[in-house]
């Protein structure tokens, strides 16, 4: 990558001082498209899951993918309802709910990885993939969500987590495209036709 993005940078260099502008604006559009490709994806992640397995986002590539946030004591904590609902009517139309449980908003999610576990599956039905509990912010933010909030990584923008239930959209291709504030719910029309097109 480095090598190309030389070589694209003495190509526009040598084409400035020819003074084409439309020359000069195709190459330079040339390398922000490059430079955009090279950003970082979400399949270079590994991760555990609630039960300890490895789970690769590698094994993600063509879906559209929800990252969210999850505490099991918090006010929103009944949008696993929502998010299971879209889970189990897109789930074999390349979508995918990944979950991450994490603790660092007024301590709502206290549990271990076995009580989180316990606690989705007999109360909300869970079956879209939960992960080990991490942190989401702080000097301890887990490297997931060191790629999704800094523009620097994912490409697209720069945002904070703001409460549990924050939402990510990345396309098929892994990339970030939407960040969703916590209160709206997982089944907003917003959402749906995000999925379904």
């Amino acid at each position: 990558m480095k090598r190309t993005f030389i070589l694209l940078c003495i190509a526009m260099s040598i084409v400035s001082c020819k003074g084409d502008k439309k020359v000069n604006k195709a190459m330079a559009d040339l390398m922000r498209s490059k430079l955009a490709d090279s950003k970082e994806n979400i399949y270079q992640f590994s991760v555990k899951d609630l039960s300890g397995t490895d789970f690769s986002f590698a094994d993600l590539k063509g879906k559209k993918i929800m990252i969210v946030n999850t505490a099991s004591k918090c006010g929103l904590t009944p949008q696993y309802e929502q998010l299971q609902e879209i889970y189990e009517t897109y789930k074999d139309q390349n979508f995918i709910i990944v979950g991450f449980p994490a603790n660092n908003f007024m301590s709502q999610e206290p549990g271990t990885d076995s009580e989180i576990a316990t606690f989705c599956k007999q109360n909300y039905g869970v079956t879209f993939p939960m992960m080990s509990k991490i942190s989401v912010k702080g000097k301890d933010m887990h490297k997931v969500y060191k790629f999704l909030t800094k523009k620097s990584k994912n490409g697209f923008e720069d945002s904070k987590v703001s409460w549990n239930f924050q939402k990510y959209l990345l396309n098929e291709k892994g990339k970030l495209v939407r960040v969703v504030s916590p209160k709206t719910l997982p089944n907003d029309p917003s959402i749906i036709d995000w999925i379904k097109n």
